[in-house]
């Protein structure tokens, strides 16, 4: 079957040929409470199938057992910082991304709009080189591999 891309909120998802978009109320999204690690183990497993890799490579990559990663990926567990950072790094997917599509996700359950750009009111009374950021010549492509193949 054919799956086409479908933009809400400035989140890409894949959806089957004849698929309804969906249409959840307001009021239906007020009552849904996002897990936070059941969209981080969401978003992981996505990229791990969308790689075409198993829980056992990856597993072995991330140095965590399978079972622990497979907990991790079904939202029963609470992996740490450091845990997350080893399975992005088995992923070959920067934590940020990842953090970012989770956020993306969430933002869409609860109903709110995050802009893609920075508001100009907002911008305007920040320099981000006097704390030591560097602005990007360009985004990376990865956030559109990873937050576009669903």
């Amino acid at each position: 079957m054919m799956k086409h891309p479908v933009t809400i909120n400035g989140i890409t998802r894949w959806l089957e040929t004849g698929e309804n978009v969906p249409t959840d109320s307001l009021e239906t999204k007020e009552h849904a409470v996002p897990v936070l690690r059941q969209e981080i183990g969401d978003v992981l497993r996505d990229v791990r199938q969308r790689q075409r890799r198993t829980l056992r490579e990856v597993s072995h990559h991330a140095r965590v057992s399978l079972g622990y990663l497979s907990e991790v990926e079904r939202g029963q567990k609470e992996a740490s910082s450091e845990l997350l950072s080893s399975i992005c790094g088995a992923l070959n997917v920067p934590m940020s991304l990842m953090l970012r599509e989770v956020s993306d996700r969430i933002a869409l359950q609860e109903g709110v709009h995050i802009p893609d750009t920075v508001p100009a009111d907002l911008e305007s009374g920040f320099a981000p080189e006097e704390f030591g950021a560097r602005i990007p010549d360009e985004v990376p492509d990865d956030f559109g591999q990873l937050a576009g193949s669903h």
